[in-house]
């Protein structure tokens, strides 16, 4: 075979097994930096444990086949045929995930590389960046609303217009849960998980609430954590 052929195909230089532990290693380092940024950055209730284990263990992969490829467009051919037949069952369930595990490979890759330098750069500014969207966009999560408050209006009535003023007055956060009608369609039940400025202010909103016209029952019950 003629050697302008041969020549990329042709096998990769060994690698010392020192600087293949050395690589892996900090490969596991710099992967659990990504599970770090995913977990500091995402709501508690949305962080799923086995993914977090999944960023780290992907870093370290990806390290290993940078390695194992190294130059070998061969090996890379090879890897690619090897790997299209697994599948994977489980759907990411948010596209912020998608892109925590793209960040977990490039570090792999960068790491894999002999390029540690960027892989740290890109902790860094990928860390600094979900932090500062995370805080500019957060949503206050089910256990920082630890009220449930169900409210029953006349029908005709808008929900919102008329508990709003009573429910900012006593709250700090809230979230609409539901709507149902009820009594054959004569009355409109309306459901919030909230948060209370303090304690005190339950029995205030409950009595506040009822005075408005309108407004035919109020039931506040504070929701456990595990719930």
């Amino acid at each position: 075979m003629p050697d302008f052929l041969l020549g990329p195909f042709a096998a990769a230089s060994p690698i010392n097994a020192i600087d293949v532990l050395i690589r892996l290693v900090v490969a596991a380092v710099f992967g659990g930096l990504v599970a770090a940024v995913y977990r500091y950055t995402r709501a508690s209730d949305e962080v799923v444990a086995s993914f977090s284990i999944t960023l780290v263990l992907l870093t370290i992969l990806i390290a290993m086949v940078t390695q194992v490829i190294g130059d070998s467009i061969a090996r890379a051919f090879s890897l690619v045929g090897a790997l299209s037949i697994v599948r994977f069952r489980t759907v990411v369930r948010d596209t912020q995930d998608t892109a925590y595990v793209i960040f977990s490979v490039v570090v792999g890759m960068a790491v894999g590389a002999s390029d540690p330098w960027v892989a740290v750069v890109g902790i860094v500014v990928v860390g600094i960046t979900a932090t500062i969207m995370r805080s500019r966009s957060a949503v206050p999560t089910l256990t920082q609303l630890p009220y449930l408050l169900h409210v029953r209006l006349a029908l005709g009535h808008d929900a919102n217009a008329l508990l709003g003023p009573s429910l900012d007055l006593h709250a700090t956060e809230r979230r609409l849960m539901s709507l149902a009608t009820a009594r054959q369609g004569m009355s409109l039940d309306v459901s919030y998980r909230a948060a209370l400025r303090t304690d005190d202010s339950a029995a205030e909103l409950v009595r506040l609430l009822n005075r408005v016209d309108g407004v035919q029952s109020v039931a506040l019950q504070r929701v456990d954590e595990e719930d």
